[in-house]
């Protein structure tokens, strides 16, 4: 249920956020408890960082379309990030986790999609390996996000994501360091990414993610 509302109770639950004990609390001039109002916080940042995900890699996507440019990005972390991005959306919805905790990776799996094309756009024209690349994404991304995997291989993959996201980011930093310049990599992105990052550690604890979502 979306909404739900019981007055002789002060019970006013929006969402799967209770603001009932909150209310209450403050109606009689008291400070809500902490087992009150702990996960509500965690429901709100949840549905924030879901909202502000929709557009993270806005900033990055427009400033390559303003140049026209690619110059100083790595391929590779971008593509990483987008096979980092489908198994963690895949994962998150076959444990049949809350939306508000794993909802941003949808938004940000679309947004990786479409940055990936315009960055394969941009680049010197596309060879065999890289139409190669994209067709098996194209071809093993619909049976992984439905989750028509075997459950043992299903874990494995997901724990592999955390050595994918990381081993995404070296080849931009070196790129950066032997460039001595960032190119066209967005600032806003990266820095949306990373206070993102944070808040959805508290939040996975909260919703108590399992140990390996929190990682």
């Amino acid at each position: 249920m979306v909404m739900k509302v019981n007055l002789g109770t002060m019970e006013l639950e929006i969402l799967g956020m209770n603001f009932g004990c909150v209310l209450s609390a403050l109606s009689d001039a008291k400070i809500p408890e902490k087992e009150c109002l702990l996960p509500l916080v965690s429901k709100l940042l949840g549905y924030c960082i879901v909202a502000a995900s929709t557009t993270v890699k806005l900033p990055q996507i427009l400033k390559i379309l303003k140049h026209g440019s690619v110059r100083g990005l790595s391929v590779p972390s971008f593509e990483l990030e987008l096979i980092g991005y489908t198994i963690a959306l895949a994962y998150c919805i076959h444990k049949g986790l809350p939306f508000s905790a794993y909802g941003e990776l949808a938004f940000l799996l679309i947004q990786a999609i479409i940055l990936i094309a315009i960055i394969y756009y941009y680049s010197p024209p596309m060879g065999s390996k890289t139409w190669m690349k994209a067709l098996v994404y194209c071809g093993l991304a619909p049976t992984v996000l439905a989750g028509k995997i075997d459950p043992g291989l299903f874990e494995i993959l997901y724990a592999s994501q955390h050595a994918i996201f990381f081993c995404a980011r070296v080849p931009q930093i070196w790129k950066n360091f032997t460039n001595k310049s960032t190119g066209e990599l967005s600032f806003l992105t990266c820095f949306m990414n990373f206070a993102g990052s944070l808040v959805r550690v508290f939040t996975s604890i909260q919703e108590k993610t399992p140990l390996s979502g929190i990682l």
